[in-house]
């Protein structure tokens, strides 16, 4: 989750590349020490960029100070702005109270409603409901990794009942969460290998939707993803869904968005997932980007887990992720299907 307080970990290489985006995400986390002028700034500086050689990178503004740096008069980095102040004390209350409206969030800030939905989501990359959403579904997932009973982990969380939480994940989670520690006992998934221009390509789906597509896979493998799942062959009732992923992979447009998935993870996996899905065919991304996009800058290796732990290859675009110098980086399925889905959608994307 969000907050500017606990990014310490991240790398230099992770600072200069929020430096080079102005990404005000990382404001308060460090400061950039430019030691040929002998200024310090906040990440978020409109200043040109400076040269990497001329750069060092402070945690407080108190070290830059230390090291005879003198603060920036453009961006004022030595002062927290009354903006980050009211979002970081709306987090606070926010996790501390569990969901809050928007007007109660703008009487605790003083900002219109209107304005601070716009300030909050700017600085985390959430608005404030899908910020609470995201750290009750964080705090069930925890709870049913601890051992803890479904009904024991919802209302830890602050659900209601089980119905509250189903209808607040309608959509984005197929899978129910006492699946995620049962191995889809109860489910009944349908199955078929395809042939395509990239291999042979397994595809499965319940009722629901997709729930994993992979190259060079077979029965073997869907076995292990969902142990406790009743494999089904498929038969007519999924040839049109089927066809419309083989085209989603032959020939990627915007109809891939409409096909179904039913996916299962934790909170922040399906965050990653939805933030892949927004990247557009033909862009990539960085893991820094992504984790900068989802409010948690320092969590670069974590989005690389997500990224790993996607079963559905293609309709949740892994492969748009890459490497932060520009090159492909790694691919479950191999780097030479990762460029051809790249290049198919308009990009070359790099060099292995």
């Amino acid at each position: 989750m969000f907050h500017v307080k606990h990014l310490e970990n991240i790398s230099d290489e992770e600072r200069w590349q929020a430096m080079l985006a102005k990404d005000r995400r990382f404001d308060g986390a460090f400061v950039t020490g430019v030691h040929s002028t002998g200024i310090y700034c906040r990440p978020s500086c409109p200043a040109r960029a400076p040269h990497r050689k001329n750069v060092r990178f402070y945690a407080t503004p108190a070290d830059a100070e230390a090291a005879g740096l003198r603060a920036c008069k453009r961006c004022s980095p030595g002062s927290q702005s009354a903006e980050e102040a009211c979002v970081l004390a709306a987090i606070a209350a926010i996790r501390d109270r569990g969901a809050m409206t928007l007007d109660e969030l703008a009487e605790l800030t003083g900002y219109t409603a209107t304005h601070f939905q716009r300030l909050f989501k700017r600085t985390t990359g959430l608005s404030p409901a899908q910020y609470a959403r995201a750290l009750r579904q964080q705090r069930v997932h925890e709870a049913l990794t601890s051992g803890r009973r479904v009904t024991d982990a919802l209302a830890l969380a602050g659900y209601s009942g089980p119905e509250q939480f189903y209808a607040e994940t309608k959509g984005r989670m197929g899978m129910r969460p006492s699946d995620w520690t049962r191995g889809g006992a109860g489910r009944v998934i349908h199955w078929t290998v395809l042939a395509t221009s990239l291999g042979d390509m397994l595809v499965a789906a319940t009722e629901v939707g997709v729930c994993c597509l992979a190259f060079g896979e077979g029965e073997a493998e869907l076995r292990a993803r969902f142990p406790r799942a009743e494999l089904v062959p498929a038969g007519d009732t999924f040839r049109d869904l089927f066809a419309q992923v083989l085209e989603a992979v032959e020939q990627p447009g915007p109809g891939s968005a409409a096909i179904p998935l039913d996916v299962h993870g934790t909170a922040f996996q399906q965050r990653v997932w939805e933030e892949l899905r927004r990247i557009p065919a033909g862009e990539t991304r960085s893991y820094g980007e992504l984790a900068a996009a989802l409010g948690s800058p320092k969590a670069s290796r974590a989005v690389g887990g997500a990224n790993g732990a996607n079963h559905i290859a293609v309709l949740i675009p892994c492969h748009r992720v890459i490497a932060s110098d520009g090159t492909l980086g790694g691919y479950a399925y191999g780097l030479e299907i990762k460029a051809e889905l790249l290049r198919r959608e308009g990009r070359d994307g790099g060099s292995a």
